[in-house]
């Protein structure tokens, strides 16, 4: 079982920056193993991949409306997930998700929610203009 624990949502406005963190446990559980993404749900919207990591940190995917702004990275030895945001725009507003996949050492990145088994609570993100 692994749980996964989003923080660092907020109300921000238009171009400001953002740094999500994700915090990974569970037994067995070696987060350096695993996959990871981020996702993010908007009101009457579908959740969507935001950006992704394969469990080497070697690749990574990000959805084209972030490219540039958005960051993923993983710090293993904590065993924490960030999306570091930029230049945030009206459009990110959103719950954002922390996800992992069933299994350590599918290489990833994964786009498709059906990838991933575990989830956090979410976090909401809110951005005026």
């Amino acid at each position: 079982q692994v749980q996964l624990v989003e923080a660092g949502g907020g109300l921000m406005q238009a171009g400001d920056s953002l740094r999500l963190s994700c915090a990974a446990a569970g037994r067995p559980f070696t987060f350096s193993h695993y996959a990871m993404g981020w996702f993010r749900q908007a009101p009457g919207k579908e959740r969507e991949s935001v950006a992704a990591l394969s469990w080497t940190s070697n690749s990574t995917y990000y959805t084209d409306s972030v490219k540039g702004r958005f960051t993923i990275s993983r710090d293993n030895a904590r065993n924490i997930l960030y999306l570091q945001m930029n230049g945030l725009e009206p459009e990110d507003t959103a719950v954002y998700y922390c996800a992992t996949p069933k299994s350590p050492y599918e290489l990833g990145p994964h786009v498709l929610p059906t990838k991933y088994l575990y989830w956090g609570q979410g976090t909401q993100v809110t951005v005026s203009s």
